[in-house]
This record gives C-alpha cells, sequence and structure tokens, in this order.
C-alpha cells in the first residue's frame, strides 16, 4: 500500500486547510485510515481516523470539533479538513492506513502545517 499525502501549507490562526491523502495498491487489504501529527521536538500522536467501510470516525481531544476527517472510497483518498487553526497544530501531519489487526503499517511521506499566531 502506497500513500501520498499533500494539502499541507502555512496559515494564519484561525485559518482551514483541507489535507488529503491518496491510497493505491491493495488497499482492500486495509481496514481505514488514519491521520496522525509530528510537532518539533515532540512524539507523533494520533490526531483522527476512519473506517473505509462503515465510515466510522474517531478523534484526538484536542481536534474535536474542529478537524473533520471524511473519505471517498472511489478514490481511495482519505480527508481531513481543519478548522480553527491554532499555532499549536503546528506540525507534520501523517497518513496511514490501519490493518485488520488495528496496526498501521503503511504510511505516507507527511505533509507539513504551519500556523502562526
Amino acid at each position: 500500500v502506497q500513500l501520498q499525502a499533500s494539502g499541507g501549507g502555512s496559515v494564519q490562526a484561525g485559518g482551514s486547510l483541507r489535507l488529503s491523502c491518496a491510497a493505491s495498491g491493495r488497499t482492500f487489504s486495509t481496514a481505514g485510515m488514519g491521520w496522525f501529527r509530528q510537532a518539533p521536538g515532540k512524539e507523533r500522536e494520533f490526531v483522527a481516523a476512519i473506517s473505509w467501510s462503515a465510515g466510522r470516525t474517531s478523534y484526538a481531544d484536542s481536534v474535536k470539533g474542529r478537524f473533520t476527517i471524511s473519505r471517498d472510497n472511489a478514490k481511495n483518498t482519505v480527508y481531513l479538513q481543519v478548522n480553527s487553526l491554532k499555532p499549536e497544530d503546528t506540525a507534520v501531519y501523517y497518513c496511514a492506513a490501519r490493518s485488520y489487526r488495528g496496526d498501521y503499517p503503511y504510511w505516507g511521506q507527511g505533509t507539513l502545517v504551519t500556523v502562526s499566531s
């Protein structure tokens, strides 16, 4: 499974972006997709996830109400709409494909989101 993330950029606080993650290859072997982020000097953290089939979603508490994850099964693409951005949202955002075991064995290259105050 190959993942290609895009959509990052530099915005001011309060701004919005839409991140995309296109999956290719053996996507049928995956149960869903997730977004993670890693800020400078910090560990990578979970942001949001969605299942391919039922579209069930989950979010980190820090982004609930501001971020929305969605999917387009026909395009094998997952989106992360990020609104009301804060400087603390600055990070490299990674998409990952979740296996049916529940782990994330496939990762994209990351896209940088920079939020200025």
